[in-house]
Parts: C-alpha cells; structure tokens; sequence
C-alpha cells in the first residue's frame, strides 16, 4: 500500500519569519511518522518561509517565470536546505529518508504540461527508502523556470505511483466553512469557493485553493487535516476534511 502525504509549508517552518523551522511541529511529525506503521511512504514537504520569500522576491509563480540563474538557484538553494533538514531529522529518527529535488527530474513544455520522471522516486519506495520531495523551481521552455507546488507533485505523484491514499497535513484541522465548522467531505470546488480565503502569509502557489483543486482532480479519495490527525491519517482511519472528486 502506497501512501503519498504532504508536509504543508506551515506545518514544517514559520511562515511569518523567512528561512525558519518551526522545530516543535517539525519534530513533532518525524515523531509521528516514524511511529507509524507504513512500508511504503513518499513524502512531500511545502515551501513556507524559505521558497515563497524567494520566489515573492524575484517574481517567480507557477505562471510566471525567470531566465536570471542566480534568483531560480536561491529559490531552489532555500528549498534545499529546508529538504536537508527535514531528511536528517526523519533520518534521526529512524526513518530511511532520501531527497529528491524536483528540479533535477521535471519540466515543463511551452503549454506547461508536466513532465516529472518518477524512476528514482518508485524504485526508492520498492528498496524501503523513503522519498522525500519538495516544491521548487524547474525549467519550463519558453519561461525559463517556473515554480512547481508541493501541491502539484503531490497530484503528481499520486498517479503515477497509483497511491491507495493521499493526505495533505496543514496547520488547520481541515478545510472550514464559512462559519468556521470543518466541511466533513468536498466533492466540487463550487459547494467551498466561497469559503476558501488566500493565505495571510506569502505564498506564491494559491493556499487552500490550490490544495483542494489538485486534489479533486485526482480522481481519488484524499485527505486535508492538522497536525493532530497525522496518526490517525497514517493509520488508514478520517481524517480532517474528505476531498474526493
């Protein structure tokens, strides 16, 4: 059984104060993954106060682009240093965790249709090891480089490795309504845009949004949740808010 989950940016920085980890929550969720009882996990980590404040300062959005290899490499550095860190603390804790830098296996043609090489990502998971991805800058032809989400290699990932499940852990509990309820299951974007609000701190990838769209469009069931029901997620039980196209 194949699970792809999602460390939201929020989750595993302060998004409010550029280029930091939040230590607790982040120690908090390698606690909980190494706890958990499953062979065969890919992991994705979002960007928050170390990709978005580079890619805000130098323009770059998963629409618009940038030639300049100096400001694509400190969007892409930030991202890796994040990635390390996040990799040697699952390492410390006994979870065999392994990088891979979307810059180096995606692309995307003129008419920004994705081409992301899951080789390496696949045979990791078939040898125990556990993939650990991130969003980050990749080439695009006629752009230069653009940004890819976390949310975007999640979608990505998830059909390509034919996941049996698909989480995305946030900062909240769920996805709210708009009397600050958690919505139990979401099964079209049009019952919830009124109620999805942008994020307060920068974030160049569309917040909440964005992590609803990509996984209705999946086509399977998938959870958004907090922190708090990361076990539980990792365990096969509900979990937050239900997202199924």
């Amino acid at each position: 059984m194949t699970v792809v989950l999602k460390l939201g940016g929020s989750v595993v920085t302060d998004k409010e104060t550029p280029e930091t980890v939040d230590d607790d929550a982040l120690d908090r969720a390698v606690e909980t993954i190494a706890d958990a009882d499953e062979s065969s996990l890919a992991l994705v980590h979002g960007a928050g106060s170390f990709g978005h404040h580079y890619a805000d300062k130098h323009g770059v959005t998963p629409t618009e682009g940038s030639h300049d290899a100096e400001g694509v490499w400190a969007i892409h550095d930030s991202m890796r240093r994040l990635n390390d860190e996040v990799v040697g603390r699952l390492q410390a804790a006994g979870v065999p965790a392994l990088p891979v830098h979307p810059l180096s296996v995606g692309a995307r043609d003129a008419e920004s249709t994705l081409s992301f090489a899951l080789d390496s990502t696949a045979t990791m998971l078939s040898e125990g090891f556990v993939p650990v991805l991130h969003g980050d800058v990749i080439a695009q032809a006629g752009a230069g480089a653009t940004i890819i989400s976390g949310d975007e290699i999640v979608a990505h990932l998830a059909r390509g490795l034919d996941a049996d499940r698909v989480g995305l852990c946030s900062t909240v509990d769920g996805v709210y309504d708009a009397d600050g309820d958690v919505i139990p299951e979401i099964t079209d974007f049009a019952e919830v845009a009124d109620a999805l609000g942008g994020s307060e701190a920068t974030d160049v990838t569309g917040g909440m949004a964005a992590k609803v769209r990509a996984l209705l469009a999946l086509g399977a069931p998938a959870h958004i949740f907090g922190p708090d029901a990361l076990s539980a997620f990792l365990a096969g039980e509900p979990a937050g808010t239900r997202v199924s196209g």
